[in-house]
């Protein structure tokens, strides 16, 4: 039977909140999550400083500085959920925006670097992400097969074990733009595994690309979707990721072997109901 690797997506759903941060992590573990994800971003090198300046209201203040500053997690709690994710056993990486938040990443040796869709085309990134050859998720949104083509090449020619993850970029997805079938497509033209990133609400897009042999699972969690924050809308509550991840794990179940044969519960049946043996 398969394994879909699953990686709930705290993000920047926790809103600078550690308690936050520790109940999505303890929702993930329970529900039998294989690892949860964040994100990192050095804000002066990721936005410009015009872009800070531009006025937004928040909780944080009344800039788009203050709000992103706000959002972001500092050495201390990176600390605090390394050693808390051992403490619940569960593996946990992020995906990183800028070289010098990558290098801030590899100072805990995790397991798995991810590359977002909006890096896909930062070259300089693929090839800090690539050197370190570790198990890379590599998200596809936004993008056309020739970006894909040369970000796979930045990974192939580090010899950098990979999959690439299909994806839509708006949140939350409409059902109607999921496009599943381009999982084949990727499958087929780099002959790699390949995931399912969902940003949709609910979860059947996301079990119907399990079903079409995604090999990882990515979703987006809250403790509620009401709360602040532009990924909150196309983020499963701690309900729904319990019942993502007990639908994923029956459907690993039931999608078997390629393999026809009599299955031992059908034998009785068989000799019950066939009485005519001539073939």
């Amino acid at each position: 039977m398969t394994h879909t690797f699953i990686a709930a997506e705290i993000g920047i759903n926790h809103n600078g909140d550690m308690n936050v941060v520790k109940k999505l992590i303890d929702a993930a573990a329970d529900a039998g999550c294989d690892a949860v994800k964040f994100q990192k971003r050095t804000i002066n090198l990721v936005y410009s400083k015009e872009e800070l300046d531009k006025p937004r209201e928040s909780p944080w203040g009344k800039t788009n500085r203050d709000q992103k500053l706000g959002l972001e997690l500092s050495k201390e709690d990176y600390d605090k959920i390394d050693n808390y994710c051992r403490e619940k056993g569960i593996e946990w990486f992020a995906s990183a925006w800028d070289p010098e938040s990558q290098r801030f990443l590899r100072q805990y040796d995790l397991k798995y670097n991810k590359v977002a869709s909006a890096m896909l085309t930062y070259r300089e990134l693929l090839e800090d992400i690539a050197a370190e050859q570790k198990h890379t998720f590599i998200s596809t949104g936004m993008s056309t097969l020739e970006q894909i083509d040369t970000a796979v090449q930045v990974f192939k020619d580090a010899n950098c074990p990979f999959e690439l993850m299909h994806t839509n970029s708006t949140y939350p997805m409409q059902i109607q733009d999921a496009n599943l079938l381009v999982m084949d497509t990727l499958k087929d033209r780099y002959q790699c595994d390949v995931g399912y990133s969902g940003h949709e609400s609910g979860i059947i897009v996301s079990c119907a690309a399990v079903s079409r042999g995604a090999t990882s699972l990515e979703r987006h969690i809250t403790l509620d979707r009401a709360m602040y924050g532009s990924d909150q809308a196309a983020s499963l509550e701690i309900t729904g990721l319990r019942r993502l991840v007990e639908y994923v794990r029956d459907i690993e179940q039931a999608l078997g072997s390629p393999v026809k044969r009599v299955m031992k519960t059908e034998v009785p049946i068989a000799k019950k109901l066939r009485k005519y043996n001539t073939l």
